[in-house]
């Protein structure tokens, strides 16, 4: 974001601190998926199938529309990384989770994917939970 030119508010600054890091993290999180042959979408999906999930709720999680969560896993699913099936207890609807292939590039990604751990490394042990509590509560969660 521009240098501010004059006096800034708390909350100004607060915003252009977490758009800088957001912007750092985004920026590592896509170069992490390349590194491993997947589009940002691809990494957030699999993270997410570590066991069955429905698609519905996928969707709802990511905020996208439902097609679009098809679409990923139909390419995760030809890459050997995802699979459907019925889900048990409502056979009208498909739930998918990780194959072990998916299990294992979702494991080599989160160990290449330093991002926060590197940018927290200079904060102690209190500073990071501090960190975490303040975005917790900043999100409207809870903080306990």
């Amino acid at each position: 974001m521009a240098a501010p030119s004059g006096p800034v508010s708390p909350a100004t600054e607060a915003e252009r601190a977490m758009f800088d890091f957001v912007d750092a993290y985004d920026r590592a999180y896509e170069i992490a998926a390349a590194q491993h042959g997947m589009s940002v979408a691809h990494a957030c999906v699999l993270g997410r199938i570590a066991k069955p999930r429905g698609m519905g709720e996928l969707a709802d999680e990511l905020g996208c529309d439902a097609s679009n969560i098809t679409q990923v896993v139909t390419r995760l699913e030809a890459r050997g990384l995802a699979e459907r099936h019925a889900n048990p207890n409502d056979r009208r609807s498909r739930q998918v989770n990780r194959t072990t292939a998916g299990d294992n590039l979702n494991a080599a990604f989160e160990k290449s994917f330093e991002f926060a751990r590197t940018a927290t490394s200079n904060l102690s042990d209190g500073e990071q939970n501090q960190l975490a509590e303040l975005l917790r509560k900043a999100l409207g969660q809870s903080t306990s």
